[in-house]
């Protein structure tokens, strides 16, 4: 059918019509099917373990100042410790880095609840729980009433990151899988596998509760009504796909430099966004996940990287090309399901609206790789 729609005055225009007729940021082809699942697939694996670790700091680590053995899950022996020490392990780091980029950005109903008066009163009660015989931790926290109470905002943007990860790893595995039965072939179906898992997961509740002595304190009661989608897909795309932060010891944190913009809304440092060369070096945390995927990847991914020009010695590279590419569709899936009407309506005025809130996003992209992405940087 060929489209009655005008066409679009934006500068990023053909991409907004691609994505009208239904398909995605990221071109279809046989390579970019295979990069991306099998970089998600590796992804996957990854998450499920820097899930596992948030949880289980929100959960176990509540309120333990100096958490030396947070990286542990609980499983403390001497086999594991050098093995930590040697570096034989994942990068939990980077999980945290994320969680403090959507700790620091905000947004969306989990940041605005952090600051209600019932959340304040549900965390001071576990406090107490925690400091009950701790004359010194009581009297700290006398001294510096808000300290504590931040801690427990922290934890559970833990809690609430852990939560959101281990859907996308339980989503991201179904996509492997697919892909691997067959079922999967094309970047539009690996979209629709996306933005459905998104929808159909988008009211599941976000609840963080925490047990001291035997007895569970709600953090982040269901009464609070804080789901997946809008609660915390939304703001993490927000806080780690646009915004995140500029690498420290790449870029100048000195005011006087206006090395970085001002305002964090002008941040413009997310995976979206991030030149993929520079990954490997010092001060680099992208580095740390690309470390982590490349331990991971599936092997026909593997033999895709040995073919190109040169082979595995940017290996990391490479992989941050990919897991770049994969992140245009996860961000085409919640573009398409955020739409605030069918992408495929025949309806002029919801033609108009949609086109209206693409050309929004497209305002967003324009200064991201989004045409890097265009071409094979194979």
């Amino acid at each position: 059918m060929v489209s009655t729609r005008a066409r679009s005055q934006h500068p990023l225009a053909e991409i907004i019509e691609t994505l009208e007729s239904g398909g995605a940021l990221l071109p279809d082809s046989e390579e970019n099917v295979l990069e991306v699942v099998g970089v998600l697939k590796s992804y996957a694996i990854v998450l499920d373990a820097y899930s596992n670790n948030l949880n289980y700091i929100a959960e176990h680590q509540f309120l333990v100042l100096f958490p030396f053995f947070k990286y542990f899950n609980g499983d403390v022996s001497a086999k594991k410790l050098l093995k930590h020490w040697w570096h034989d392990r994942f990068n939990y780091e980077f999980a945290e880095y994320c969680m403090k980029a959507m700790f620091w950005h905000g947004g969306g109903g989990l940041d605005a609840y952090l600051d209600t008066p019932e959340f304040i009163a549900l965390a001071q009660k576990a406090i107490n729980a925690k400091l009950k015989g701790n004359l010194f931790m009581q009297g700290l926290s006398r001294a510096f009433p808000e300290f504590l109470i931040e801690q427990v905002r922290l934890l559970a943007y833990y809690s609430g990151l852990g939560q959101f990860w281990r859907v996308m790893s339980d989503m991201f595995m179904e996509l492997s899988d697919r892909y691997d039965a067959g079922e999967i072939s094309s970047i539009s179906e690996v979209v629709a596998l996306v933005k459905e898992g998104l929808v159909k997961n988008a009211n599941l509740p976000i609840t963080y509760a925490v047990t001291i002595d035997g007895k569970t304190y709600d953090i982040l009661p269901k009464s609070a009504g804080l789901t997946f989608l809008m609660d915390t897909a939304v703001p993490y795309v927000e806080a780690v796909f646009f915004k995140s932060f500029p690498f420290m010891g790449t870029v100048s944190y000195n005011a006087q430099a206006r090395a970085i913009p001002s305002e964090p809304e002008r941040f413009a440092y997310g995976v979206l966004y991030a030149d993929p060369l520079p990954t490997g070096g010092a001060g680099i945390p992208p580095t740390l996940l690309m470390q982590d995927l490349r331990h991971n990847v599936p092997e026909y991914l593997h033999q895709f990287y040995r073919r190109s020009l040169r082979g595995e010695e940017d290996l990391r590279v490479m992989i941050c090309v990919s897991f770049q590419k994969s992140m245009f569709c996860v961000t085409t899936a919640a573009i398409l399901g955020l739409a605030p009407h069918p992408i495929n309506t025949e309806d002029p005025q919801e033609q108009k609206a949609n086109r209206k809130y693409l050309e929004g996003w497209m305002d967003k992209l324009a200064e991201s790789r989004i045409a890097n992405v265009q071409v094979c940087e194979m």
